[in-house]
């Protein structure tokens, strides 16, 4: 006669205060990135309008390429922040923020705001054309694939990075053509 072996204990899941230990025995920075490398991304341009830096305030803005559709209903998405980047922190206060979708041809636009060390943020807009989103107020950036303005809903903290989930507020509309910016093995790329 078989015996029925009682089902395992429920294991409750970490806290939260767990989720930022070391690397797995075996799992080197190097080894994670080079892994990490061979997954395809889109680029966006995540901004933010500084409503308290100078007179007029100014606008901030961030390459990104870990961002994804989280949710239909509601339309949410989620965008990965360095810990204590400028973004991290101006999102951190500033509750609405904007994304343009890169096409292959805004490569130098992805460059520009990936740089480390870089010059105010200010110059770094100073000659690209954008409309200011209605809802978000942040740059919205002409020739994008398309353009989101979002309502941060929340903030996850996971490992170095917080992870910012957005609801979708507003949707530019697509463009007709054009071909997205990927980043693929360290360097952007186009499809094809």
């Amino acid at each position: 006669m078989l015996q029925k072996t009682p089902p395992p204990p429920s294991v409750p899941p970490p806290p939260v205060t767990d989720l930022a230990i070391p690397h797995a025995e075996g799992v080197s920075d190097d080894d994670f990135r080079a892994a990490m490398s061979r997954l395809a991304a889109g680029v966006v341009l995540v901004t933010a309008h500084d409503p308290d830096d100078g007179p007029r305030g100014e606008d901030v803005g961030m390459t990104a390429t870990a961002f994804l559709s989280v949710s239909l209903d509601p339309p949410l998405v989620l965008v990965s922040l360095r810990n204590g980047s400028r973004m991290d922190d101006l999102l951190e206060e500033v509750p609405v923020w904007a994304v343009s979708v890169l096409a292959e041809n805004q490569r130098h636009v992805a460059g520009r705001f990936s740089m480390k060390g870089r010059v105010s943020d200010r110059l770094l807009f100073a000659d690209l054309p954008y409309v200011r989103g209605a809802v978000s107020g942040a740059p919205l950036l002409d020739g994008a694939l398309t353009t989101l303005e979002c309502r941060t809903e929340n903030r996850v903290v996971a490992g170095d990075h917080t992870l910012v989930i957005g609801r979708v507020l507003s949707v530019g509309p697509p463009s007709p053509d054009g071909a997205p910016l990927t980043y693929f093995r360290g360097k952007y790329r186009h499809l094809g």
